[in-house]
């Protein structure tokens, strides 16, 4: 009887054996099954990054309506290979002066040029003859703005001003990647009611008529490349 009884329980041993360790089998399958589960939403989730925001006709004045709300800084630094100056913005051209800070923090004047420089008149900056300057306006958006003439401002000398794109443009809407500054004494008022005046260097004007004085070639653009080095905005 004895020898029976050790028959009959090593096979239920050996039963109770088997089943735990398919047990543990069919627990280690699910954890792995999970576990890919979890890498392939995640997978999909690297797959699937977040559209960038760009700027566009539609949703720049909103945008710029919003950035410019509580936006107490008013100066910038434009720092170029032939010096610097800073420039005050005008607090009641609001859409103008949150264009050009918003640019300024992004870095977009940052290694642009003064391209286009009329003696005893304007230098004019924010664009160059690179891929670099291109790729920067693909990224940000393409968008105009609208010109707002009817603050007071005029163009007197060391003026900063918006320059229109000519492109289909009837109501002289504002390049918003360029900008000019007058140097002529004691402004170019004809500009007046057809461009924008945002802001007035303050200090540098020295930097200004030179970069003013440089010779230029073919479309007014300087025979030797005048760089804007950076833009800050002043805290």
């Amino acid at each position: 009887m004895k020898k029976i009884a050790l028959v009959t329980i090593i096979p239920l041993f050996f039963l109770v054996g088997c089943k735990e360790e398919a047990n543990k089998k069919q627990t280690s399958v699910k954890k792995t099954e999970a576990i890919i589960d979890t890498l392939q939403v995640d997978t999909l989730q690297e797959e699937e990054p977040e559209e960038e925001f760009k700027l566009t006709e539609e949703n720049s004045i909103p945008f710029f309506f919003d950035y410019q709300k509580g936006l107490k800084e008013n100066k910038v630094k434009v720092t170029t290979s032939m010096g610097s100056f800073t420039v005050q913005l005008y607090d009641n051209v609001p859409y103008h002066k949150a264009n050009f800070i918003y640019l300024a923090r992004k870095g977009y004047f940052d290694s642009t040029q003064f391209h286009r420089v009329v003696k005893d008149f304007i230098i004019q900056g924010g664009n160059a003859d690179d891929d670099e300057t291109a790729a920067k306006r693909r990224k940000t958006g393409r968008y105009l703005l609208p010109p707002d003439t009817r603050k007071g401002h005029k163009h007197h000398r060391g003026t900063i001003s918006m320059p229109s794109s000519e492109v289909n443009n009837p109501h002289k809407l504002a390049s918003p990647y360029e900008f000019f500054i007058v140097v002529t004494k004691p402004g170019s008022y004809h500009l007046d009611g057809g461009f924008t005046p945002f802001g007035k260097v303050i200090k540098g004007m020295a930097v200004v008529d030179k970069i003013n004085a440089q010779p230029v070639g073919k479309g007014d653009w300087p025979s030797q490349n005048i760089y804007i080095e950076k833009v800050e905005v002043l805290e």
